[in-house]
């Protein structure tokens, strides 16, 4: 029966948490937007290897099943 009154208190303190939760948030869009740009680069310098992938892509769009 304790524990839950535990869980309760570590609930309670969001402050830190918020905090770390927003940090994540941050780095997490930094990363995806550094992927983003390294996929453009990649595609630029890869052109027929990218329409490759985009063929492919398409492909397996028609043939996916709602």
């Amino acid at each position: 029966m304790r524990e839950p009154a535990e869980a309760n208190t570590d609930a309670g303190a969001t402050g830190p948490d918020e905090q770390s939760d927003a940090a994540r948030r941050r780095r997490r869009a930094q990363f995806l937007r550094e992927l983003t740009e390294a996929r453009e680069l990649r595609d630029r310098v890869q052109p027929r290897r990218a329409k490759a992938a985009r063929l492919r892509h398409a492909m397996r769009m028609r043939t996916f099943r709602w």
